[in-house]
């Protein structure tokens, strides 16, 4: 990746992480601390990996991604925003009435699909670090690694802390890595935040026959805001008035130095 490439994503980015802020604050509720964890993951996802075309968004043969963190909604709707599928307006419409509206199985059983259909496409899904000390996390691995889905790529958010704390002290999903090696996954872990770092597990990751990747991301809650970051109270509380503008300024103020480098 050269240098321009990587300064337009971390403005990308940081136009993503205004798009989070603007929605759960409009909203007055949502998740913007794992959102904001991710957003870099979101933005490299659909502006460098995925084959997608926003003015073709049910082709057929595209790359699939499946949300199955789904408290990072506001994560992911921002950057398709960025990315063209709708106005970024629309981001002050969250969780509002008539506005814009599941997890790894549903991305196995795709993955599954354009096997049988043979079909070029991947599939991608993003977890939580605390969404897989859930048992349907698990049993969608072993499918996955039983049925060889070498097209199907997951990331896990590994931020730290879930809603009721820190993971470690909630139920304790680590050793991250050895459980998927265990099911049967090529296994990566990175800095979530580096986008050099970020390009080469998912370049490694299409290399990797006969069994689905996981890259487990190394990340920040509430990367980008300094009262969010790492603190487990921002995991599903929107802002109040003085929050979103202070924020908002501190996010800004990051767009800008980057624009101007």
């Amino acid at each position: 990746m050269n240098s321009c490439d990587k300064q337009q994503l971390k403005i990308t980015a940081a136009k993503v992480r205004l798009g989070i802020i603007e929605g759960v604050y409009n909203a007055k509720s949502g998740h913007p601390g794992g959102s904001l964890s991710a957003a870099d993951i979101f933005t490299y996802l659909y502006f460098k990996e995925l084959h997608i075309d926003p003015q073709n968004p049910k082709d057929p043969d595209r790359d699939r991604f499946v949300l199955s963190k789904g408290h990072c909604a506001p994560g992911l709707y921002a950057t398709l925003a960025q990315r063209g599928y709708f106005s970024v307006d629309e981001l002050k419409k969250l969780r509002h009435i008539g506005s814009l509206g599941q997890g790894i199985s549903a991305a196995a059983g795709m993955a599954l699909a354009g096997k049988i259909d043979n079909k070029d496409y991947r599939v991608y899904s993003l977890l939580g670090d605390g969404e897989i000390e859930e048992g349907q996390v698990w049993e969608a691995a072993m499918f996955a690694s039983h049925n060889n889905l070498d097209n199907l790529c997951l990331i896990v958010d590994f931020n730290g802390l879930q809603i009721d704390g820190p993971v470690s002290e909630v139920a304790g999903p680590e050793p991250i890595d050895k459980k998927f090696e265990a099911f049967g996954f090529d296994v990566q872990t990175i800095d979530g935040h580096d986008f050099d770092a970020i390009e080469a597990a998912f370049a490694r990751a299409k290399t990797v026959k006969g069994k689905p990747s996981v890259i487990i991301a190394k990340t920040v809650k509430g990367k980008g805001v300094s009262y969010m970051e790492n603190q487990v109270g921002w995991h599903g509380t929107a802002p109040n008035k003085e929050q979103y503008e202070t924020a908002m300024q501190e996010l800004t103020a990051a767009l800008h130095e980057l624009e101007g480098c």
